[in-house]
């Protein structure tokens, strides 16, 4: 019988400083059969171990369009995670997964894409992003909305960059007021406000957010606002799981396990949800 609970080997094969707390790493898998077999959506996620100290719980960041390679992005906030932070190109750490449900990508075809992130919760959406833009013939106009709390805290800048200059994405980088710098060329308000500036329209369109609860919260209330139905949007709640596997007990919410159930759920799900969520 196999040990649900036994990770894949996995070697470090980048590592990149996203801000002063947050890295990402690129991951191969050390088993030559996992490496050719291994598939996952966007949306899904997986526990990272660093032996030793124990596992934790992010999305794969990567797009599942590109074959041969995971990556993972993480902030620096704890035992597991700092332990992480500590490792480099060629060390060897632990992954299981994939879990969790997706982005309902299929579903998106023909229509016109809004993601709207903040900080690190950028992650999740720039796999679906990427997974995007590898397949754009399918989708119709794709804008995406990011910010964070300062301009050194916004992560993947090389690739803000890249989208900023496509043809094909709008794209809008915003910091919170008193995060800019001198030669910041974005605009300055947190994302819930700039949101309300951009006036998406609702038609032919789906909303994908993920970010910090409270930016989460106004993102919804302001789309609502401005017109989309709460089935036209879709978030993700990763950051209530632990074992992923729905045995913990850490993230249910009266009968849901967001590490099963979720972590994807569109607005008018999370309105079912018991009122203290």
């Amino acid at each position: 019988m196999n040990n649900i609970y036994k990770p894949y080997l996995a070697k470090i094969d980048m590592v990149r400083q996203e801000t002063p707390d947050t890295k990402t790493f690129r991951l191969s898998f050390m088993d030559p059969e996992t490496a050719e077999s291994f598939t996952f959506k966007a949306g899904q996620f997986g526990e990272y171990s660093s032996f030793g100290d124990g596992e934790s719980t992010f999305c794969i960041a990567s797009s599942p369009t590109r074959k041969g390679y995971i990556e993972c992005s993480f902030k620096a906030v704890g035992k597991v995670t700092n332990a992480l932070k500590d490792k480099d190109v060629g060390d060897i750490i632990g992954f299981r997964g994939p879990y969790g449900n997706s982005f309902p990508i299929e579903e998106m075809y023909g229509k016109n894409l809004l993601f709207i992130g903040g900080g690190i919760g950028l992650a999740p959406l720039r796999s679906l992003i990427w997974n995007c833009l590898d397949l754009r013939e399918k989708f119709g106009e794709i804008t995406i909305l990011y910010g964070a709390r300062s301009v050194q805290d916004l992560c993947y800048k090389p690739e803000l960059t890249e989208w900023a200059e496509r043809p094909d994405v709008n794209f809008v980088k915003t910091v919170d007021p008193g995060g800019e710098t001198s030669d910041w060329d974005g605009k300055v308000g947190f994302v819930p406000t700039v949101l309300k500036e951009l006036a998406p329209s609702p038609e032919g369109a789906v909303a994908i957010t993920c970010g910090p609860p409270i930016m989460i919260k106004f993102v919804l209330q302001n789309l609502s606002e401005l017109g989309f139905d709460s089935t036209q949007v879709v978030t993700t709640l990763e950051n209530r799981m632990k074992c992923g596997l729905g045995k913990c007990g850490r993230c249910n919410v009266g009968k849901t396990y967001v590490c099963i159930d979720g972590p994807v759920f569109t607005a008018r799900e999370l309105e079912a949800l018991p009122v203290d969520f």
